[in-house]
């Protein structure tokens, strides 16, 4: 049964069609403002995935999908709950190196929800993922990650209130207030979950709550949270405060995601280890998730980290950054820049010492080892660099 309500007194501020035009433009500028600020890029997602993939993220676990045959491929396919394990995946899948990330706009069915104001059955929402090195699981990566979201939101609805002056007395709360959920029931112990969310935010205006999933003190589960998405000390949900509903709203559910170490110790505490045998599990619990990104990346300046090369992969990276280095110095020396640029005249530049000496000729050769001779390696990396520098800006 919906529990939708409109609070008594309420009145549109926007007209039906103004409402629609605010709904386009902040699906135009908050995604342009998200990407700029956590370096991320666009890209499609799936409305689908197939039975059994492990990569249909299962919120608090009990949901269920909507799910369907698919009788030429003899599977059943599941809607997606949300694309929290497909998202890491991806990363993996497009090469994304440490510091950047994509962004989709994501459809989902969540047949099990409640409905009411803030939840409905179908899903439309942003959803983001981004790579991360190791000492960037920190509490305080986490929180600079949550000012740069919640900056988006506010300059989003400045441009708006720009656009709209029927908007201009709603303004937002842009430094996040951050608390625990441990704190969060010390703090309001006779409360509910729920409760202690909408007396902290009524009071501090824009909030992040923070380590959701794990049992508190008392027992409980502040709410739940899947126990192979996110680690669960180290994810959290921004708020804002509605003032037409009197509630907190949630806008953003987010954490850094489980290692090996948090999947195995969260799948033990919620009583499903079998779940370690999925595919997606399995891959990152074997390392492959993006670790296989990370170690090509500090394989490409060996010498500096230690790293040696040993796959295809961190070959590849390694030879294809370099050869950028040659073949940007010489499309400066031509009038034409990389118009007309021939492998030959590359090979000779390599031959002269004096010329970019600071390219490493060696590390180039390397593509060898990636599978590409050497000509071909330098015609897909004119023509690559060609195709790139002459897009518009």
């Amino acid at each position: 049964m919906s529990k939708t309500s409109i609070p008594k007194n309420y009145h549109d501020l926007l007209g039906l069609y103004d409402t629609q035009r605010a709904i386009g433009i902040i699906k135009t500028i908050f995604q342009e403002k998200l990407c700029a600020a956590l370096h991320l890029k666009r890209v499609t997602a799936p409305l689908f995935v197939l039975n059994g993939s492990g990569l249909n993220d299962d919120l608090n676990g009990v949901e269920r999908p909507v799910s369907f045959d698919v009788p030429c491929l003899d599977e059943r396919a599941e809607v997606v709950h949300s694309l929290a394990k497909w998202k890491r995946y991806a990363l993996a899948e497009y090469g994304f190196r440490p510091g950047q990330g994509l962004v989709t706009d994501m459809n989902a069915i969540r047949r099990d929800e409640e409905l009411d104001n803030l939840h409905s059955i179908y899903v439309d929402q942003w959803d983001w993922e981004k790579v991360i090195t190791a000492k960037d699981r920190t509490l305080p990566f986490l929180q600079e990650t949550v000012r740069d979201i919640v900056d988006a939101v506010c300059s989003t609805a400045d441009e708006l209130r720009w656009k709209f002056p029927e908007l201009k007395a709603i303004r937002l709360t842009r430094e996040p207030t951050f608390i625990t959920t441990q704190e969060l029931e010390d703090l309001y112990p006779d409360l509910t979950p729920k409760e202690r969310e909408n007396a902290f935010t009524r009071a501090h205006g824009t909030v992040c709550i923070m380590q959701i999933g794990g049992q508190l003190k008392s027992g409980i589960r502040h709410d739940g949270r899947a126990p192979d998405y996110d680690d669960w000390t180290l994810n959290c949900d921004i708020l804002f405060w509605h003032k037409a509903l009197g509630c907190a709203l949630e806008l953003s559910s987010m954490g850094i995601r489980v290692d090996p170490a948090a999947m195995t110790r969260q799948l033990e505490a919620a009583g499903c280890p079998e779940r370690a045998e999925l595919p997606f599990h399995k891959m990152l619990l074997e390392g492959k998730l993006p670790e296989e990104a990370l170690a090509a990346i500090r394989a490409h300046n060996g010498e500096m980290t230690g790293c040696a090369p040993q796959t295809r992969f961190d070959y590849a990276l390694r030879c294809g950054e370099t050869i950028t280095g040659l073949i940007s110095a010489a499309a400066l020396m031509r009038p034409t820049g990389y118009e007309g640029m021939e492998v030959k005249s590359i090979k000779k530049k390599m031959k002269d010492k004096a010329f970019a000496a600071s390219v490493c000729r060696d590390s180039i050769r390397q593509c060898e080892q990636a599978g590409l001779p050497l000509d071909a390696f330098l015609s897909l990396s004119i023509a690559a660099m060609r195709d790139c520098f002459s897009q518009p800006a």
